[in-house]
């Protein structure tokens, strides 16, 4: 998983993301698993339109009880980190966020390499690598 190889999903977060995952001591680790179970098919709820939420791990913890991140996944291809939430403080996002996110999708998701270079650069999107290939951060 990273950037190396046919059909390798490519893995992102958004700058509100990458706060999220600070605040919250969420690994680049944990995003790598939480994308590597959707490309086997274990999508905790596929909310259509390119959407998906995934259960990702308290520190120390298990999934259940800890967060719930929602992604812009397209198979064997990109995904990206957009939100996250405390499962304890939220059950669910409400529909008009879920028309945004899908609204979102139809626009990140077929983003050409010059848009994501951009996007990198200006650090709207941040690469998270599960290759190995850089440091994955704690």
């Amino acid at each position: 998983m990273g950037r190396t190889g046919a059909g390798v999903v490519r893995v992102f977060k958004t700058k509100w993301f990458v706060r999220f995952a600070r605040r919250q001591k969420i690994p680049d680790r944990e995003l790598c698993e939480a994308v590597q179970r959707a490309e086997r098919g274990l999508v905790d709820a596929d909310l259509g339109g390119g959407v998906i939420k995934q259960r990702l791990a308290r520190s120390g913890q298990g999934r259940s009880g800890g967060f719930r991140g929602v992604i812009l996944f397209r198979i064997r291809s990109r995904a990206f980190f957009v939100y996250g939430f405390p499962k304890s403080e939220r059950d669910n996002i409400d529909a008009s966020e879920l028309e945004a996110f899908r609204n979102l999708a139809v626009v990140m998701l077929d983003y050409d390499d010059d848009q994501l270079r951009q996007a990198l650069e200006t650090e709207a999107l941040q690469e998270v690598w599960c290759d190995g290939r850089q440091d994955i951060q704690e």
